[in-house]
């Protein structure tokens, strides 16, 4: 009797991805039914492809059947496994593609993180040119944005995205599924150079440790020396109210975020533009991270096509001292970075200070003044801060301090 598993979609509206059926069968050998809509120009190579995939892949008496819209072929690969799995639940065999020189950069535990921008992780049309828009990080999403029944496709697809696609150096993130299932993900993306994984819901500080324990324990097992960082996301009344404990809870955590689409709901309440509903827990996720010495990351704006009320929120984000915000489209990057950034009045008074704070320390000076006022350390800092912020984004040259007259 024949077993059969599909993955992927078909149909005009489709593109960059396709619909792959596996049928096992008892004997006959390897059938292949392709179609494609680049058939002129790339038809033999696709032949080719799911022909040695196949062969890879063990699949030796089968119909295959693939209903091509475009797909890269790190794509075609995902589907082919995905449906020889989903037809044999006992198939363990994989088509991991080769790790392209262009995915093996590093992070680091400071870079800015002002912009995340989310890509559904089952939806291969996004990922391609997403790098473009530069945003300081890119998420693969393996949770809300992939329904249940594809979560098994969007491992797969997540997996060869992160070995094949070009994001311009943005920072490579995952955000996995909640409880087991996010352990699991796991497996599927540590080993291919992931920079930090997203863990959505935390309400515990535990639940931060058994991912991290379980990112070692994949690391140690395949020999990589890296550092994974960890940005767990608040969404609820008992996360908000144990912000400080899981900002702390290890060593790898960097950032903290708060998500207020599931925050409002748990409290029972609707997300107004006004947000007083959340200012709460917002405070609470930023004096938690800050206690905690990782970056407050404000959450995402859900209106696209309202810019202006964008930026008022980031302005406001910022106020708070928050140091990023999530974005759902690529036309959002520019307005948070732009808005994010430090303003010429308060770059220039940060430069003051700072040449300010480093006369007194040459000087042996325990007071650090600027005219008849005196600078305490906090205000400092944050100088010290602004500096550094407009020197990473190009507002400012590393030499200024040679060009000050």
């Amino acid at each position: 009797m024949s077993k059969i598993g599909e993955a992927g979609r078909s149909g005009p509206k489709v593109r960059s991805d396709c619909r792959v059926v596996v049928e096992y069968c008892d004997k006959g050998g390897l059938s292949l039914d392709i179609s494609s809509k680049v058939d002129p120009m790339y038809g033999e190579n696709i032949q080719q492809q799911i022909s040695e995939s196949c062969a890879k892949l063990g699949i030796e008496n089968a119909k295959v059947t693939v209903e091509d819209r475009g797909a890269l072929p790190f794509v075609l690969d995902a589907r082919l496994e995905t449906a020889a799995r989903r037809a044999n639940p006992e198939f363990d065999a994989t088509l991991v593609p080769e790790m392209r020189k262009h995915c093996t950069y590093k992070s680091a535990a400071d870079r800015l993180r002002r912009s995340r921008l989310y890509l559904p992780g089952n939806e291969p049309k996004f990922f391609v040119n997403a790098g473009l828009h530069n945003p300081d990080g890119m998420i693969l999403d393996l949770e809300d944005s992939v329904a249940h029944s594809e979560k098994d496709a969007a491992r797969c697809m997540v997996r060869n995205a992160l070995r094949v696609v070009d994001f311009y150096g943005a920072e490579r993130m995952v955000r996995i599924n909640q409880g087991e299932m996010g352990i699991a993900d796991l497996d599927w993306i540590v080993p291919h150079n992931v920079h930090l994984i997203l863990i959505p819901k935390v309400e515990d500080p535990q639940q931060v440790i058994d991912v991290d324990n379980r990112i070692k324990e994949i690391l140690k097992e395949n020999n990589i020396e890296q550092t994974v960082f960890l940005m767990p996301i608040i969404e609820s009344a008992l996360g908000a109210w144990k912000a400080y404990e899981i900002a702390a809870a290890c060593e790898n955590v960097v950032s903290l975020a708060i998500g207020l689409e599931d925050y409002t709901a748990d409290i029972g309440t609707q997300r107004t533009l006004e947000g007083g509903e959340s200012f709460w827990a917002r405070a609470q996720v930023l004096n938690g991270a800050v206690a905690a010495g990782v970056q407050p990351i404000d959450t995402v704006f859900s209106d696209v096509g309202d810019e202006e009320g964008l930026r008022n929120s980031i302005i406001e984000a910022k106020s708070f001292g928050f140091v990023g915000k999530g974005c759902i489209h690529p036309r959002q990057i520019d307005v948070v970075h732009k808005t994010f950034a430090p303003e010429t009045a308060e770059l220039e008074k940060a430069k003051k200070i700072v040449l300010a704070f480093e006369d007194a320390e040459s000087k042996g000076l325990g007071v650090v003044s600027l005219g008849s006022k005196m600078i305490d350390a906090p205000v400092v800092k944050r100088a010290l801060r602004t500096v550094d912020v407009a020197i990473q984004v190009g507002m400012l040259n590393a030499e200024w301090r040679k060009e000050v007259d």
